[in-house]
């Protein structure tokens, strides 16, 4: 069977002589552009009008709590803890050697300046400063007589100076002796407490040994540390109360204060002293000192209201005009069991008691009273 009159399958499809195929490609091409074009504009969602486009981009403003508050007048007192001190302190020696024989007091026990505490045994002491006191008799003597031979032509100067010399020496051995015998009396050196006492009838003790400690409570001293910029607002003979751990509670004044600070802690030393009749209070005590300095205007709030700047400094927030957030830096003068005393504010100001970690200085922000446990809580 002859091919020759046989279509011919094989090849690609020709449309070119089709009219409407030439149609549907220039429709696909406007549509592309259509679409390139669509795109390039950024147009992708029905346009809003500016109004409510800016309502909607505004920042809301954030619903805080104030309280009004008006500056007062507020006493400031400089507060500090140390601890009581004695007048004076110092351990009693024992002046000579040998066997305690009496003992007159009790640790503890008041004493006066001069008491006798103890004694120790001076039979050898004594026997010396009778020997002491023959020689010099018999010293006297020879220079009487050395004198009288002079008077009459039988002696010389020099055997009367020679005489005047013996006796003087005897004069210096019988000082001496006395005052060994008195070193055999262990007596106070002033007034206070025996603190300690190591005295007991029957031991033996040697020259130099501490026997007793005396103390003088009559001022206390009660010693501070005061930083360094709060020196400037005390002086000499401030006075001061003193609360002491016992719960006694004493007035005083200033009477010593530094004049060069610790290389440490860059305080300085300041002594309080308060009279203490017949040492009533011991030393050593904790105690905390109140001084008055001075006035300033100054607005009480609660320790929780403070805030932290974005430098770090310690302040409080406040609503200025326009319900614009404020933050003044403020100084605390004063604390108090209920709550502090800031200077630094306004003397009239809205302060933020509630949402004020919630807003930085600048934000807008809905102020309202705070409700009865929030005013409660400012007020503390």
């Amino acid at each position: 069977m002859s091919h020759d009159g046989a279509p011919n399958l094989v090849g690609r499809l020709n449309f070119d002589g089709d009219k409407g195929a030439g149609r549907s490609k220039w429709v696909a091409i406007l549509m592309g552009l259509a679409m390139v074009g669509w795109m390039g504009s950024g147009r992708f969602a029905p346009e809003v009008p500016e109004e409510e486009a800016a309502q909607d981009t505004a920042p809301s403003a954030v619903t805080v709590a104030v309280i009004p508050s008006s500056a007062q007048d507020v006493q400031l007192v400089l507060t500090a803890e140390g601890q009581s001190t004695p007048d004076r302190a110092t351990m009693i020696s024992a002046k000579s050697s040998g066997q305690i024989v009496s003992v007159l007091v009790e640790r503890g026990d008041l004493v006066v300046a001069g008491q006798e505490l103890g004694r120790i045994d001076a039979t050898t002491i004594e026997a010396q400063v009778l020997q002491a006191q023959t020689q010099l008799d018999q010293a006297t003597r020879d220079y009487e007589n050395a004198l009288s031979l002079q008077n009459r032509g039988l002696a010389t100067e020099d055997r009367v100076t020679a005489a005047r010399a013996a006796q003087a020496a005897a004069e210096a051995a019988v000082t001496a002796a006395v005052e060994q015998l008195d070193n055999t009396i262990i007596t106070a050196p002033f007034a206070g407490r025996l603190n300690d006492m190591t005295l007991d009838e029957g031991e033996f003790v040697n020259n130099g040994d501490a026997v007793a400690e005396v103390l003088d409570n009559d001022p206390l001293s009660v010693v501070v540390q005061v930083p360094q910029q709060a020196l400037s607002r005390l002086s000499k003979g401030d006075a001061a109360r003193v609360s002491f751990i016992t719960g006694e509670e004493r007035t005083g004044v200033v009477g010593f204060i530094g004049s060069n600070a610790d290389a440490q802690t860059r305080t300085f030393r300041v002594e309080v002293t308060v009279e203490n009749p017949n040492s009533e209070m011991p030393a050593g005590l904790s105690a905390r000192i109140e001084i008055p300095t001075g006035q300033a205007r100054g607005h009480f709030i609660s320790p929780a209201i403070l805030s932290l700047g974005t430098n770090g400094d310690l302040g409080v927030k406040t609503v200025a005009e326009g319900n614009i957030v404020a933050f003044s830096p403020v100084e605390i003068v004063r604390a108090q069991p209920d709550g502090i005393w800031v200077t630094g504010l306004p003397d009239t100001a809205d302060i933020i008691t509630v949402g004020q970690g919630f807003v930085n200085a600048g934000d807008l922000v809905n102020p309202q009273p705070p409700v009865a446990d929030q005013t409660a809580d400012a007020s503390q």
